[in-house]
């Protein structure tokens, strides 16, 4: 991503390159015959054979002009009069989808035609954050991201030679679970936002604030919408017609992403709920029936585990 300027019209201007010969035979010129040199170099060596000696020389490269404003072109080494010309200034970042509360280190650069970059020192920038969950920018050009309940973009600048350079970056949300008031709940962040807004003390996972019997923490591990007294998990035991040993339970809503266990005991006091383990079970989404198939206690209770990766 860069910050691109016009592309100069600029005018370029390079001397001839000449190959100079001398033949040291017969005292002929150039104007009579020409010699095929054996060997290539860059200019200014000598290439002899038996009869005669070649010279070479190469001119001077000449300058790359802006009206009389003339600009230093330069020669790449390894390469044979290889240019390349300025095109215009731009800014980079080390990664553009930084994490929350880490950092990318930004950079302003000159564009070249032959999509190369030229870093421009540090000192010659001034940094700024236009918006988004950037906490600062050193002198350095690092820029340090802040917490964010979600993926969120945020506008930096870097101000060159007076011309202003913007990027964007994406900050990634990689912890659920420590933007602003809502940190450290055991709630994520983004369902919170969602459903609450900004710093809404109502999004305490011990509230109900539908007032429906299921706490936030329970609405948000079920899936279900905490501000919405209709939307509730349902759990019913239901007979099954000619199986007095068997019960039908049905629970709704179900979801992909989570896993549902049935659990069961006799009594309410003490015990431990332990997995039911002799029944069948059927899915028509959202709601599923789990089929008790030892229901043969005069009373037994059930509870479903709902496990929100």
């Amino acid at each position: 991503m860069f910050a691109h300027f016009p592309k100069m019209n600029h005018r370029l201007t390079i001397s001839a390159i000449a190959l100079l010969t001398l033949a040291a035979h017969a005292g002929r010129s150039s104007q009579d015959y020409s010699i095929v040199a054996e060997t290539l170099d860059y200019g200014g060596k000598t290439v002899t054979s038996e009869t005669y000696a070649i010279h070479g020389s190469v001119a001077a490269v000449g300058e790359v002009t802006e009206g009389s404003a003339p600009l230093p072109v330069v020669c790449r080494s390894g390469y044979i009069g290889q240019l390349y010309q300025r095109l215009g200034l731009g800014m980079l970042a080390a990664d553009f989808y930084p994490s929350e509360t880490a950092t990318t280190q930004l950079l302003a650069v000159h564009t070249n035609d032959d999509g190369t970059n030229d870093p421009i020192p540090a000192d010659k920038v001034v940094w700024s954050v236009l918006a988004g969950p950037v906490t600062g920018i050193d002198a350095a050009g690092l820029a340090t991201t802040g917490a964010v309940f979600g993926d969120s973009e945020a506008q930096v600048r870097g101000t060159v030679f007076g011309t202003p350079l913007d990027l964007t970056i994406y900050v990634l949300d990689s912890l659920s679970d420590n933007f602003g008031s809502y940190a450290g709940d055991g709630l994520d962040d983004s369902w919170q936002f969602l459903h609450f807004g900004m710093d809404n003390p109502l999004a305490a996972p011990w509230l109900d604030p539908d007032g429906d019997g299921q706490n936030n923490q329970f609405e948000y591990t079920a899936g279900i919408i905490p501000t919405d007294p209709l939307s509730r998990f349902l759990l019913s035991i239901e007979p099954v017609p000619g199986e007095p040993t068997h019960r039908n339970l049905r629970f709704s809503p179900v979801f992909g992403d989570r896993t549902y266990t049935v659990k069961s005991k006799t009594t309410l006091e003490g015990g431990v709920w332990e997995d039911l383990t002799d029944f069948a079970d059927d899915n028509n989404n959202p709601e599923r029936t789990v089929t008790d198939q030892d229901a043969t206690p005069s009373m037994k209770f059930y509870q479903v585990e709902i496990i929100k990766p």
